[in-house]
């Protein structure tokens, strides 16, 4: 398809100038990512105060489920408050999404944990998190769409680009208020109780959003729309934006051509490099929330400019060279992250590969998410032990009913058959494997904790910092791109949906998902897979069939 030729821009807005819209909207919508971002910084310690019946690794793991139900709902929230958007103005809607996300955010610090009241400590936390990701899931939409029915033609990359680093500004809140927590009551004190401030400080935060938000009035598009249209005029926005293909075609490719890839990139770049290097290459994670939080800090700028690139080149090109780049460094960068951040680790895998000798009939998948998996047989026994140390392994076949053997370097470890075993029995026998793993496993080199004087940080930065370029190349121009695809009487509710399936379900989902991968494999790498193959295909869509949108006329309403 071929460029939309420049129109006129849109009248200039009556009420607030053009700063305050785009820093009332930037504000507010940082607000909401910091609230976000809160939880999955602390999926750790919340995992020990709200899934404490079960193992650590896997408290972990439900703790980045119960974030991921977070982004799960975020589609629904699309739904509902974009239909809310185009019925009834953009202003109304955004207030009532920062109240619910705000509210449900003070709610999970002061939720009991499951020493209070058991069960009943997770449901609560899910149920708020469902919340703030129904809220999340309508405000970026009306943020993104208010700024740019009111920026110039010629501007609306560069401004919307405030927008989308909101996010890495959340980010960087939520790091910052966590660390500086930390360090005033301690770290034994935030563990039991500090981990709560971070969330009640949002109280504050709610009060100034909405004070600022207060100050603004509808779109100078919503409002032309509103006085062109007769009393006759229906809208349907579900009906408009799906079941018409001439909207619903630009959903798909919002979806499939844009959307998909950023879940894919975004969250590699910021959420799942946080869980390899403190889960797999174990690094401290004081040191991982420090790097992240001053590689949040080097890249809030990239949005705006890349944003502002998009008005000169057009928003296809730098969102293509995003995605591309995401593909040719995910590989190569982690593999280069681990001899940066864990030599030893390296050297280890290098020098004393590990191996899994086992009947494959006997092996199951090593992920569960609930703790109720036995994981009984020799093979699992063995899989589950490394899989728990973050010890890459590959698979060798051996003959049916055969007991597995772990190799490591030249040094081979007898599992045991469990299966036949009463549960108290078979713990005895799995720690006795562990023992005798980790023994072999140290021995070979491989380490406990990777060693801080080993570490080369600013390698890590470098190599994270490409990561996260990608990233903003992608997103910078994204809320421009995703405006202009669509007409005024759908907009809110057309881009909101491709939006939040691709954030919500694609890189929300990732961490866990990812994980999934890994454990299956046996490779630490191999959950890079994910992402990688999510952007390809937003590769191939969007170079063959999205279209160029820079300059397209946001004032239009039915075309």
């Amino acid at each position: 398809m071929t460029e939309v030729a420049t129109q006129t821009a849109p009248e200039p807005a009556r009420g607030p100038d053009l700063k305050t819209v785009v820093t009332a909207s930037a504000a507010g919508t940082a607000f909401e990512w910091y609230d976000f971002f809160i939880f999955g910084s602390l999926a750790g310690v919340i995992a020990s105060h709200f899934y404490a019946e079960v193992s650590e690794a896997t408290g972990y793991i439900l703790a980045l489920l119960t974030f991921g139900v977070g982004f799960v709902v975020r589609p629904l929230g699309a739904l509902v408050f974009g239909w809310f958007g185009d019925r009834t103005g953009r202003k109304t809607t955004f207030l009532v999404t920062i109240t619910l996300m705000g509210v449900a955010t003070v709610a999970i610090g002061l939720l009991p944990d499951y020493g209070d009241i058991g069960v009943a400590a997770p449901i609560l936390l899910i149920l708020m998190r469902v919340l703030q990701g129904f809220a999340l899931g309508g405000e970026y939409g009306g943020a993104a769409i208010y700024v740019a029915e009111h920026a110039p033609a010629k501007k609306r990359g560069f401004l919307t680009g405030w927008i989308q680093t909101t996010a890495a500004l959340g980010l960087i809140g939520a790091l910052a208020v966590i660390l500086i927590t930390r360090k005033i009551v301690g770290a034994e004190a935030f563990d039991e109780w500090g981990w709560r401030i971070p969330f009640l400080l949002s109280a504050l935060l709610l009060g100034i959003s909405l004070w600022i938000r207060m100050r603004l009035d509808e779109s100078p598009a919503y409002r032309r729309m509103e006085e062109e249209a007769s009393d006759a005029d229906h809208r349907a926005p579900y009906k408009e934006a799906f079941l018409t293909w001439r909207n619903g075609r630009f959903v798909l490719l919002a979806l499939f051509g844009i959307m998909i890839a950023q879940g894919a990139v975004w969250y590699c770049g910021y959420f799942y490099s946080r869980f390899f290097m403190e889960r797999i290459l174990k690094v401290e994670v004081a040191t991982v929330d420090m790097l992240m939080l001053w590689l949040t800090v080097a890249s809030a700028g990239l949005y705006v400019f890349f944003g502002w690139l998009s008005d000169r080149v057009g928003r296809k090109p730098v969102m293509l060279f995003g995605m591309i780049l995401a593909l040719v460094a995910f590989f190569p960068g982690f593999h280069a992250l681990t001899k940066a951040a864990n030599p030893a680790l390296a050297e280890a895998q290098a020098s004393a590969p590990v191996t899994v000798v086992a009947d494959p009939a006997s092996c199951a998948l090593q992920f569960d998410p609930v703790g109720k998996a036995a994981f009984a047989s020799s093979c699992d026994i063995a899989k589950n032990v490394l899989s728990n140390a973050g010890v890459s392994y590959a698979n060798a076949e051996a003959l049916p009913g055969s007991v597995a053997t772990i190799r490591i370097g030249e040094t081979a470890v007898t599992s045991v058959e469990g299966e036949a075993l009463s549960p108290t029995a078979l713990k005895a026998a799995r720690a006795d494997v562990e023992t005798r793993i980790k023994a072999a496993l140290a021995a070979a080199g491989y380490p406990e904790r990777a060693d801080p004087a080993r570490m080369n940080l600013p390698l890590m930065f470098a190599i994270l910092m490409v990561f996260i370029v990608a990233a903003t190349a992608l997103y910078g121009p994204q809320a421009a791109a995703l405006v202009e695809l669509f007409p005024t009487r759908v907009r809110y509710t057309a881009m909101s949906l491709p939006y939040n399936i691709g954030t919500g379900w694609v890189g929300g989902l990732l961490p866990a998902a990812s994980f999934a991968l890994v454990a299956a494999s046996g490779n630490i790498y191999f959950g890079l897979w994910y992402s990688v193959a999510f952007t390809l295909v937003a590769v191939v869509v969007s170079l063959i069939w999205l279209p160029e949108t820079r300059g397209r006329d946001l004032n239009t309403i039915g075309t």
